[in-house]
């Protein structure tokens, strides 16, 4: 793995967790706030593992996560609505925190990291069946469907992946308001699986008949 490569995922990290604990802490601000402490040492966690998995086993799909520059011009456009409404999640939880709108006991906040940890670990599954995995949409000139593991439930798991983590985060940070910014990223994940299997059907091999075998896109038996 190149020192290049070693700079930016440690930076892109660094910066990552800096700007979620500004989030947290600086919204609710105060440091005594349990929920955050918390979540910021889980995503610590998985990230380490993640990229510790990666490292070992693809460091080549560890060089395309690193990827941001979207060829598709429909996908550039979800990338910077997403910007927009996207941080309320990560940024109400605090607010909520310092003015005491919401009540999450504690059994439902523990349930909700359980749940991010799990949706993390499927996206490492997802990880290990298809070394194509790259955060922009894209395909390469050896690449092959995949086909087997989450694969086989529905055509975008990364994508199912992130949605139950990123539903889960509100109630692991003790919000129950910040699930309505939250809800946010179905419809824009909605609109980059219907371009995103435009760019595969015309340039991926075989992916149309993929498309035919794995019903569900996103959510097995519903879409």
């Amino acid at each position: 793995m190149s020192p290049g490569l070693v700079r930016t995922v440690v930076t892109r990290g660094l910066v990552a967790i800096l700007v979620m604990a500004a989030a947290f802490f600086g919204t609710a601000g105060t440091f005594v706030y349990w929920q955050g402490w918390v979540y910021i040492g889980i995503i610590i966690g998985l990230m380490l593992v993640a990229v510790t998995y990666l490292i070992r086993n693809s460091p080549e799909l560890l060089e395309r996560r690193m990827r941001t520059h979207e060829k598709e011009l429909a996908q550039r456009k979800v990338i910077n609505l997403s910007w927009l409404v996207l941080l309320g999640p990560f940024v109400l939880p605090g607010l909520d925190r310092r003015w005491g709108w919401s009540d999450v006991p504690a059994a439902v906040v523990i349930a909700a990291e359980v749940v991010v940890v799990l949706s993390y670990g499927f996206v490492i599954l997802v990880f290990r069946e298809n070394r194509y995995a790259s955060r922009v949409v894209e395909v390469e000139q050896d690449q092959k469907v995949t086909s087997t593991g989450p694969y086989t439930l529905v055509r975008h798991p990364m994508y199912l992946g992130t949605t139950l983590m990123y539903l889960a985060t509100p109630l692991a940070l003790g919000s129950y308001w910040a699930l309505v910014p939250a809800v946010t990223i179905v419809p824009l994940l909605v609109a980059r699986i219907i371009n995103e299997e435009k760019v595969l059907e015309r340039d991926l091999s075989g992916y149309r008949e993929y498309r035919e075998r794995v019903r569900y896109r996103l959510i097995p038996g519903i879409w």
